[in-house]
């Protein structure tokens, strides 16, 4: 296991499926945590299960003035910040001619602006410390695009070239920023799949299962280890073979 011993991170969109793997295994690695998102019983069972060194930060990411003040009250609490994982994100799906620009505006706002935001206010103090470690969570449908989701797909987009973007404005100050990608992973978002659905997914993915929470938060603690302090501007691909 990569160790992450006393490192300080803000993680967004804990209380999902996805999120509770990451804050299990940086736990696990030694991070000292910072949890947020908008369910703030799950965040704070979350809490009382790790007890130790995870603190809560509820936060609306539609709310300009809360997600530019979710950085600051993160190293206040923890007394220190080392990183950010960024993993919040909703999807508002339809063909295009049937998307309002209610739901493709929302998808933005919070996929992606939130993620600027949330990017720029960390850096304001990574370069100061002179180290830092981002990670943002794009997608699969980032890197292919997707029938029905021209807003998700633009949004994930969006975030990898963000992030290739900050990570050579950052880089000399020893700050890395890279993406992981997930394919399709066993979570809540893919239960409401039908079985055709999930036939038709499994035929396209090479090891013919999705992939677990767990498995994606393992690339996680990598990216934000020392072993990966060459590694910036990259996007890793946690999809089985789908997208190779």
């Amino acid at each position: 296991m990569f160790r992450l011993d006393h490192k300080k991170f803000l993680i967004t969109g804990a209380s999902g499926g996805i999120g509770q793997a990451i804050v299990a295994a940086m736990h696990e690695s030694g991070a000292i945590l910072s949890i947020s998102g908008t369910r703030k019983q799950i965040l704070e069972e979350i809490s009382c299960k790790y007890r130790n060194n995870v603190h809560v930060l509820p936060c609306n990411l539609l709310d300009a003035e809360e997600v530019n003040q979710l950085v600051d009250k993160a190293n206040e609490v923890m007394e220190g910040f080392d990183g950010l994982i960024c993993n919040a994100g909703i999807t508002r799906d339809s063909l295009l001619l049937r998307m309002s620009d209610k739901a493709w505006q929302e998808v933005i706002d919070i996929n992606l602006t939130s993620t600027f935001w949330l990017n720029r206010n960390a850096c304001k103090i990574l370069l100061k410390n002179r180290w830092g470690r981002i990670v943002n969570i794009s997608s699969v449908i980032g890197l292919a695009g997707n029938a029905g989701q021209a807003n998700y797909a633009a949004s994930k987009a969006g975030i990898i070239a963000m992030s290739k973007s900050i990570a050579k404005e950052v880089a000399n100050r020893n700050i890395t920023v890279n993406c992981i990608a997930p394919g399709f992973i066993d979570t809540k978002m893919t239960e409401v799949l039908g079985n055709e659905q999930k036939e038709k997914i499994l035929e396209n993915i090479p090891m013919k299962r999705m992939g677990t929470p767990e498995e994606v938060a393992a690339g996680i603690v990598f990216l934000l280890s020392d072993s990966a302090q060459y590694i910036t501007g990259h996007v890793l691909s946690i999809n089985g073979g789908l997208i190779m």
